[in-house]
């Protein structure tokens, strides 16, 4: 349901500050210890699915990351994005999208994702994803997923989710990506709540 997803995510985002959310972070570093991890080139394609207000994308952009690319099916994500990134918003490529239906001009080098896959609760969805993530992944290339862990939230934003193991989203992604580790990680809202998650790292076979 494209329409509907767009919808609630532009109502969250018109709610609530990106500070406030639950999900936000100050510095995204368990994210950043799994791409470093790659030990990617500078010159490596990044995509952040899902990114909205993250600050991810701005630690990449000083690190040196110069093919950074944000997807989200929120606009207005994206435009706060975009406000607070200032002139350096032309350094990014953006997608304004629901990632079901996706359809990526070109493959990337890394594949982040902190919580969407587990917003995906239809397997259908999940399948879409897959199938997506699969034209977008160059052969070679990393893919880091964080969702809600067996014992986190069940509930996030509104919205059921789908919580997971290792293990358990091993098995959603198939068999061309190989499992190279994961971090749990507690990660403390903004309104002193915890949420437990699981962050899996896995590289898509040559």
């Amino acid at each position: 349901m494209p329409a509907s997803r767009k919808q609630h995510w532009n109502e969250v985002y018109a709610k609530k500050s990106p500070e406030s959310l639950t999900w936000f972070q100050p510095r995204p570093e368990t994210s950043l210890t799994l791409i470093r991890s790659a030990g990617l080139a500078r010159e490596a394609r990044l995509i952040d699915v899902g990114g909205g207000t993250s600050l991810l994308t701005s630690v990449l952009l000083e690190e040196g990351f110069q093919h950074l690319s944000i997807l989200d099916v929120s606009d207005r994500a994206i435009e706060l994005a975009k406000t607070r990134l200032g002139n350096r918003a032309s350094e990014i490529e953006w997608y304004e999208a629901d990632l079901t239906t996706f359809e990526p001009p070109h493959r990337w080098d890394l594949w982040h994702d902190r919580a969407v896959f587990h917003f995906l609760t239809v397997e259908e969805d999940r399948r879409a994803y897959c199938r997506v993530m699969n034209h977008s992944v160059e052969p070679g290339g990393y893919v880091v997923i964080a969702t809600f862990a067996l014992d986190g939230p069940t509930r996030c934003s509104g919205l059921e989710v789908v919580r997971y193991s290792p293990e358990s989203l091993h098995a959603e992604l198939g068999g061309q990506y190989e499992f190279r580790g994961s971090l749990a990680e507690d990660h403390r809202t903004p309104t002193d709540g915890m949420q437990r998650f699981v962050y899996s790292w896995f590289q898509r076979a040559p």
